[in-house]
């Protein structure tokens, strides 16, 4: 969070929560295994980054807090280059065959796809905490201190800056833009949605998805951390302490909301919408009307990452290193693996019929079923 001097007010000094949940045992339905691990760096030494691997030009793309950056055939493992920058990073993302990246001390550094060259380096306003997204030549990058960026993908240079007001206390980490055809998708702290232009950066719409309310500044915390997904036409939003979203993507207008709180965030696969709530329930709600299908509990307080669905499953990430399967009937669970001791912050990356995860000790692993 930021300010967490202001926050220790509100904490205890001891720690009295409930532990999370031990796992259960149970007769795991198909097979899966390890197909290679590989070191990317020394991982996020506690920061708790969202350095998430991503697929640009058909490689796989790990980022490491020290400024190690590389590319990796998917299939075997092999690294295909790496670049040592040097740079506390903090936030990573491309496409058009470009690797964005973000730092702590408020750069923003262009890489080649193909050899992992430095094209440019521009200066912003403050750290970046979230992956930057590129489309039509066009960078759009966050900063942590309410400022929205639109830079050229050739050179780095500034085409617009879009700057919202942030509330005293807002949780640390901040959601992906999301880029649609000519529309920015942005949710703020405060628990609201907005769309930008692509273009010049001019807010288009904007829809409060929940009103905090409370005696304390910690109970209004009300942001949106985890990145809107989109699909059919619909923006799908979660905020922390608030509710859980379909917005129209044309003017903002809601199509149907609920009472939901989530970090971690959400994930879509048409009629199905997934989601980790606070307390790591998994929750399948129907996606054209919010309804409850299931929800898995036996996952309480586990840390988990957000849902992602994998080859007819719905799969997450926990604190110990291990991956588990759920059925998206009925969430009961399908399999377990342990990838590595180390815990998986963020949620996996489905490339095919593969899964990619990162741990907290800077391994990246690549997971598939057995096929009988």
């Amino acid at each position: 969070m930021t300010g967490c001097s202001a926050i220790r007010q509100y904490l205890p000094e001891k720690d009295y929560s409930d532990p999370p949940m031990e796992l259960e045992e149970f007769t795991p339905k198909i097979k899966t295994k390890i197909l290679w691990s590989t070191r990317i760096g020394k991982g996020t030494k506690n920061h708790y980054l969202r350095l998430s691997p991503f697929i640009i030009d058909d490689q796989i793309i790990a980022v490491d807090y020290s400024g190690q950056v590389s590319a990796f055939d998917g299939i075997s493992g092999k690294r295909q280059w790496e670049t040592k920058l040097n740079l506390p990073l903090t936030a990573a993302g491309g496409g058009e065959h470009l690797i964005i990246v973000g730092t702590e001390n408020a750069e923003v550094v262009a890489l080649d796809a193909e050899k992992g060259n430095t094209l440019w380096k521009t200066a912003v306003s403050s750290e970046i905490l979230s992956a930057p997204s590129i489309k039509e030549g066009i960078v759009v990058v966050r900063a942590v201190d309410g400022q929205i960026y639109g830079l050229n993908a050739e050179d780095g240079s500034r085409l617009w800056v879009y700057q919202y007001s942030i509330p005293s206390l807002t949780l640390r980490g901040t959601a992906v833009p999301v880029i649609d055809n000519d529309k920015v998708i942005i949710g703020l702290p405060g628990g609201k949605l907005i769309a930008l232009s692509l273009d010049d950066g001019q807010l288009l719409w904007e829809r409060g998805i929940v009103i905090p309310r409370g005696r304390t500044e910690l109970d209004r915390l009300a942001d949106i951390n985890a990145t809107p997904v989109l699909y059919a036409g619909y923006a799908y939003t979660v905020t922390y302490n608030g509710k859980i979203a379909a917005v129209w993507l044309t003017n903002g207008d809601v199509l149907w909301a609920r009472e939901m709180s989530s970090y971690a965030g959400i994930n879509i696969d048409g009629s199905n919408l997934y989601v980790t709530d606070i307390d790591n329930y998994v929750w399948a709600l129907d996606s054209r009307t919010g309804a409850s299908l299931w929800r898995q509990s036996k996952l309480l307080r586990r840390r988990l990452t957000a849902p992602i669905s994998y080859d007819g499953y719905v799969v997450v990430g926990d604190y110990e290193g291990y991956l588990h399967w759920m059925s998206k009937d009925d969430g009961h669970f399908i399999t377990r693996l342990r990838v590595k001791k180390a815990g998986i912050i963020n949620a996996p990356l489905v490339v095919e019929n593969r899964i990619y995860v990162t741990n907290e000790k800077g391994i990246l692993s690549a997971v598939q079923i057995i096929e009988d």
